[in-house]
């Protein structure tokens, strides 16, 4: 594994990196690296949270769920990853009546690599702050959001930003404005569009 030392950054190729993991749909331990992601001509999404046995992390764990078929269906690996080992993983989905419905990837980064390397990480606690990621198939990083502990995130949202970076990558001369949703209009930068983005919109 490279150095993470490096922060990665939207728009950077992001090094590879592997993490132990929980399965819940097989229900058994396994590992996950980017290379095989990449390999496999998928999209991979990190929604880092701070800890197992925890308050909001449940909730945002359950609200991913509920996306997870979906961002299936749009190529995309998921997988949550805590500084928790991959048996308090286990423990966790195992007990915890919200998420009885999980049965994305589990991903143990108790060294902190991994969230050192997305720039999440909170060396005064050993936790990871809430961040979500979204790299394309070349692993090159082209989303990321980072909330403070008291901020569960929207994966509806999440789906919508993997549809728009979707649309984009197979049509890069477009952009995706405000609250696009697949079938929306786009817009096409350029200098006829400088101070035009009104009518646009409305054309």
């Amino acid at each position: 594994m490279q150095s993470t030392s490096i922060i990665a950054s939207v728009g950077s190729i992001v090094p590879d990196f592997e993490m132990e993991t929980y399965e819940p749909a097989q229900g058994d331990f396994a590992k996950v690296s980017l290379a095989d992601i990449k390999n496999a001509g998928q999209w991979t999404i990190l929604m880092f949270y701070p800890a197992d046995f925890t308050f909001v992390c449940p909730t945002e764990l359950a609200d991913l769920a509920e996306e997870h078929a979906q961002l299936e269906k749009l190529g995309a690996r998921v997988i949550a990853v805590s500084t928790d080992t991959k048996f308090a993983h286990m423990m966790w989905r195992n007990t915890e009546g919200l998420l009885k419905n999980v049965r994305y990837t589990l991903g143990a980064d108790p060294t902190g690599a991994v969230s050192r390397l997305f720039g999440v990480y909170d060396a005064a606690t050993g936790l990871a702050l809430r961040g979500t990621f979204i790299i394309n198939p070349e692993g090159k990083l082209v989303s990321s959001e980072v909330n403070f502990y008291n901020v569960g995130r929207n994966a509806a949202e999440l789906t919508r930003k993997m549809e728009a970076n979707i649309h984009l990558i197979s049509n890069p001369a477009e952009a995706c404005p405000a609250k696009w949703t697949p079938g929306a209009k786009t817009l096409k930068p350029g200098k006829d569009l400088v101070g035009n983005v009104a009518a646009a919109m409305a054309a």
